[in-house]
């Protein structure tokens, strides 16, 4: 079955039946052996970009914000059985024209990685429209929402199988450590806890 690996922080990979990888937002510390077929950055602070972290497979696909957002349309990406949207990602701290998040398609499963933002438009109207499986959503409120703001967005993306937190304390994108803050105050109904390089099957 395809496979998440929440690897810390904000960083995440997937990787598909027919044994392809995709990263999200490189950095934290753990497991990049596997060469990136896929490498998605939802925007260019440190904590999200260490692109240096991952081997590059031939012929992998490399999307940064700006092709996401070319001339100022979200855009959707398909190779190889993969489907990349690109959705808003923003809030006081993250510029809307610099971050997006994505859904993920592979597999007959739909993800989202929200990225670095609070609530958007696309969480309340567009999203839920695409009956996503699962959703990675920030919650550590100094950079991002807090919990309570991410149950909230939970709810209107309505993520079928699981929903699950990332980003949940500023400090570990500093001393690459776990923490369990703000998990008991997110509270959507399917939520996954998902420690720090835990691996699940979608």
């Amino acid at each position: 079955m395809a496979k998440a690996t929440f690897i810390g922080h904000g960083s995440l990979k997937f990787e598909t039946n027919a044994g392809q990888h995709i990263y999200v937002d490189p950095y934290f510390k753990g497991d990049y052996s596997a060469p990136a077929n896929f490498m998605l950055i939802t925007h260019e602070h440190f904590d999200h970009f260490g692109l240096d972290k991952v081997k590059i497979a031939p012929g992998c696909t490399i999307i940064m914000p700006l092709d996401a957002m070319w001339e100022g349309k979200y855009q959707t990406f398909e190779k190889d059985g993969v489907k990349i949207t690109a959705v808003q990602a923003y809030n006081k701290n993250h510029s809307k024209d610099e971050c997006v998040g994505y859904v993920l398609e592979f597999d007959g499963v739909k993800v989202y990685c929200a990225g670095d933002t609070s609530t958007t438009e696309d969480m309340e109207k567009k999203i839920p429209k695409m009956k996503v499986d699962y959703a990675f959503l920030p919650i550590d409120g100094v950079y991002n929402m807090g919990p309570k703001e991410a149950t909230y967005c939970a709810k209107r993306i309505k993520a079928s199988k699981g929903t699950i937190a990332i980003h949940n304390d500023p400090k570990s994108n500093q001393d690459m450590n776990y923490y369990e803050t703000g998990l008991d105050e997110f509270a959507p109904d399917n939520k996954i806890v998902m420690k720090h390089g835990e691996t699940i099957e979608l």
